[in-house]
């Protein structure tokens, strides 16, 4: 579902800006002069959800594996005073954030499947982790141009998860129940347990998000956003797992300024 609401994106996007490219009518160009700024853009978010710092209970981080991570957005800049050199600009943005983990642990809180049956405890051994989720979401920034070519932004973000899934598995190691000195359940010679967690991910995320551009050519614009957030992936009512694990991704991409 997510691949096909980006392709649609994608399609109006190229769309969007081959029109604008051969028909940019009057009322585009007095917006401008008035100091309104409207741009299309699209690129690609690179990073992960982790904890800050890293918990006692993870050991050592053995692989990670960037998903695609495709997002578009929309977004329109007042560029305010006589100079325009300051601005205030917002949008919205339709954006894929996921990783792909494997980390050694050791005490580490979770739920596993056992045979069609979960069990609670704390697990010593190999962890293969899994997170994708689509949002919705809106920044508020203040602009700064440099000069021409050249601007720099900050502000907040809101972001409404469309879906999600935070899901992976167990294995080589063992899973002490209920307590850390609790019953052993080993899981060796590539037995198994699996968790899911999709359904404890939050909703509403918010955060802070800095980023700059830069104007390659006329109407074409190189972006690069850094966004942290500033919630724990999941729901507050979760406790399984026992420490937040914040967003943290960097956006780059290009864009179409009309």
């Amino acid at each position: 579902m997510k691949k096909i609401i980006l392709s649609i994106f994608s399609i109006m996007f190229c769309s969007t800006a081959m029109v604008a490219q051969n028909d940019r009518n009057e009322t585009l160009i007095n917006a401008e002069k008035n100091g309104w700024e409207y741009e299309m853009k699209a690129g690609i978010n690179i990073g992960g959800a982790s904890p800050l710092p890293l918990p006692v209970e993870i050991r050592s981080i053995g692989s990670y594996k960037p998903r695609f991570n495709g997002s578009l957005e929309g977004t329109v800049t007042r560029w305010l005073g006589d100079k325009k050199i300051w601005g205030v600009s917002t949008g919205i943005r339709l954006e894929v954030k996921g990783m792909h983990t494997g980390a050694t642990v050791k005490n580490y809180s979770t739920e596993i499947v056992d045979i069609d049956s979960k069990v609670a405890g704390y697990w010593t051994g190999y962890v293969n982790t899994k997170y994708s989720s689509s949002f919705l979401t809106v920044p508020v920034m203040a602009n700064y141009r440099l000069d021409k070519r050249w601007k720099l932004r900050a502000g907040l973000f809101a972001s409404y998860r469309l879906d999600g899934d935070f899901s992976g598995y167990v294995t080589n190691g063992y899973l002490r129940q209920g307590t850390p000195v609790g019953e052993k359940i080993e899981f060796k010679d590539g037995k198994q347990g699996t968790y899911d967690f999709s359904d404890n991910l939050r909703k509403l995320h918010t955060g802070a998000q800095i980023g700059a551009s830069w104007q390659a050519f006329n109407h074409f614009n190189l972006n690069a956003d850094l966004t942290w957030g500033f919630n724990d992936l999941f729901k507050s009512s979760f406790k399984t797992v026992t420490f937040n694990m914040y967003p943290i991704y960097l956006n780059i991409g290009f864009g179409y300024k009309f």
